[in-house]
């Protein structure tokens, strides 16, 4: 009795994993991308690096801005729905087998100091990042070290990558994610 059990419910599993239902409705159409140059893939995200970014002193804020254009540095359009995501450089670290690796840091960052704390945080637009430090004391004479000579990196991520689950916290990553490397970095001096 046991056996036919078994075969039974062998025979009846088989039947209905074998069944087929009605077909559901169609999906919606993906939206389509812009073609390539010369049968390339077109450019999905970029990342920029912009070194000697000094800040400007706002008195009636007690803030320092740096205002980066996006049309000075690249010919990227920015969509309204594009994240940009803003890098500090922090240091070179060198590793005992002789390599070694740049440290970024995603902004907003705090940086606690003996007269209060301060931030650096960013704002966007399609045009333009606004890059600012903010402080819990007089900025006046915040330290030249923060304000002077700074190194960004600018990320720019489609809509649709940028709600996904990359961590956008490590820079290595956020590039991995977007199949980019080192050399797809464009560098550029602010004079």
């Amino acid at each position: 009795m046991k056996n036919v059990g078994i075969v039974l419910g062998a025979f009846l599993t088989l039947v209905l994993v074998s069944c087929q239902g009605d077909q559901g409705p169609p999906g919606f159409d993906g939206l389509d991308g812009l073609d390539g140059i010369d049968g390339e893939a077109g450019i999905q995200a970029q990342v920029f690096e912009v070194e000697g970014v000094n800040f400007d002193y706002i008195v009636a804020d007690n803030l320092y801005e740096s205002i980066l254009t996006f049309t000075d540095f690249t010919s990227f359009e920015v969509l309204p729905n594009d994240a940009v995501l803003v890098y500090q450089f922090d240091r070179t670290v060198d590793f005992e087998d002789g390599g070694s690796e740049n440290v970024w840091n995603l902004i907003p960052q705090s940086f606690f100091l003996d007269q209060g704390t301060i931030q650096f945080i960013s704002g966007h637009t399609s045009k333009d990042v606004e890059i600012l430090i903010s402080g819990n004391f007089n900025l006046s004479n915040l330290d030249p070290g923060f304000t002077d000579n700074q190194i960004f990196r600018i990320a720019i991520v489609p809509g649709v990558a940028a709600t996904s689950k990359m961590d956008k916290s490590n820079m290595a990553a956020v590039m991995s994610s977007l199949g980019l490397t080192e050399k797809d970095v464009q560098k550029i001096r602010v004079k």
